[in-house]
């Protein structure tokens, strides 16, 4: 009778489930009393030695973790100082400068849109920023920094963009020169004069190519250039459109390009390295690097490297990634657009490693070189953030520090990943 019981609930719970339209993925983060047991308690306290270590040795100035493994969080804790001048310790929900990290958000609103009918992954960037038509190769620089240039082979499509194969460049060599002569910004994440997104991307329009689009894998203001066209697409300011369609949704409180004076004071200061078990405040550029979360005219909303914000918030975003395109019991993509954006877009053009259309791909031919599976997915920010997706394991890694330049011996990510999994039984 016992056997026949159980029988019946293994054959009738599924399918009560299913009638009950119950999730298949976590939509919360569970946080346990104890660390589960998919984990080993002993070796992932290796982390906080580890941590604790670096910043007692004045390595680091502080640090932030967040790991949780099928939505249940596994370690989450914060090392160090928020403002080791003042003497203030950082803490698990500090804000930081997520610089590039900005740059998924960017790509799920552009697939919002797709999704909705309101653009092709294909169409021309012409199409919706007219400053696009008839795109020039750079070819050489004369004296004077004006362009030498040749017509493109092809148009720069939004494909061209989410992959960084447009040929648009941060400023790199010639094209600086460039750049400077038509007034984009040195620093394009940042900007303290009362200028618009729109504004530095019509002129970076008419700014020569570094190549072909399509040909390389060129890392630079493509994302910058989608958060235009979300704004084109939409008619919705993008940082209306990242609270409302993104942030709200996905439970996520305290990110943003600007902080209000009522976060201000937690932000944590951003540091550099300054030799051997030595740091300082970075005042760089003139402190820009520091202030711009709360400073200047606050209206050039950066969508490749402008937001700020807490680890946990960005957690909610990767586990959306993992749960393939839902969390919060809210769903922003379908199964099968979070399919794609997982695939290798690029193919060899990064060597190795790939890339999909937000982030790295560790595709068979690096995974090798990662203790994380075959197909996550990582990407961090220039201050220090990173973040890591395993679907294999149903993990998110996530690593904050605001500190650049860092450590020139020691790759704090790839350190950080080594000691969650192998505490992961």
């Amino acid at each position: 009778m016992i056997r026949k019981l159980l029988l019946l609930v293994l054959i009738v719970s599924p399918l009560l489930s299913l009638v009950a339209g119950a999730p298949e993925h976590p939509q919360q983060f569970v946080y346990p009393n104890k660390v589960p047991s998919t984990f080993d308690a002993h070796r992932l306290a290796r982390i906080d030695s580890v941590f604790q270590q670096m910043v007692d040795r004045g390595e680091i100035p502080h640090a932030v973790t967040f790991v949780a493994h099928k939505g249940v969080v596994v370690h989450h804790k914060a090392f160090g100082w928020r403002d080791r001048e003042a003497g203030i310790p950082c803490h698990k929900d500090d804000l930081f400068r997520n610089a590039s990290q900005t740059k998924a958000f960017t790509a799920v609103a552009v697939l919002m849109l797709m999704e909705e009918g309101k653009l092709l992954l294909d169409d021309p960037v012409k199409l919706y920023i007219p400053e696009f038509e008839n795109p020039q190769v750079l070819v050489s620089v004369n004296a004077d920094s004006s362009a030498v240039t040749r017509p493109a082979k092809r148009d720069v499509t939004i494909r061209h963009l989410l992959t960084h194969t447009a040929g648009i460049s941060y400023g790199n060599a010639l094209s600086r020169k460039v750049y400077d002569k038509r007034g984009i910004p040195l620093s394009p994440m940042f900007s303290l004069e009362k200028r618009t997104l729109g504004e530095v991307i019509r002129i970076l329009a008419a700014c020569p190519l570094e190549h072909d689009p399509g040909e390389r894998f060129t890392y630079g203001m493509n994302t910058d250039v989608l958060g235009y066209l979300i704004e084109q697409v939409s008619g919705m300011p993008v940082d209306e459109f990242f609270r409302k369609r993104i942030f709200e949704p996905l439970g996520i409180r305290t990110s943003c390009f600007y902080l209000p004076k009522e976060l201000e004071p937690r932000l944590v200061k951003l540091y550099e390295y300054a030799g051997p078990q030595a740091y300082k405040l970075n005042m760089r550029e003139n402190g820009i690097y520091q202030h711009a979360a709360y400073s200047g005219a606050k209206t050039f909303f950066s969508t490749g490297a402008g937001l700020n914000g807490s680890i946990e918030d960005y957690a909610r975003l990767c586990q959306m990634i993992l749960n393939e395109g839902e969390f919060n019991g809210q769903r922003l993509l379908s199964r099968k657009t979070v399919e794609m954006m997982r695939k290798n877009a690029v193919g060899d053009k990064r060597g190795e490693i790939g890339f999909g259309l937000a982030f790295d791909d560790f595709r068979p031919e690096y995974s090798y070189r990662s203790i994380a599976s075959e197909g996550s997915l990582r990407w961090g920010g220039w201050f220090g953030t990173d973040y890591l997706i395993d679907p294999k394991e149903e993990l998110i890694v996530l690593f904050y520090i605001n500190m650049q330049p860092s450590l020139p011996d020691k790759d704090l990510k790839v350190l950080f990943q080594n000691l969650v999994y192998q505490a992961l039984r």
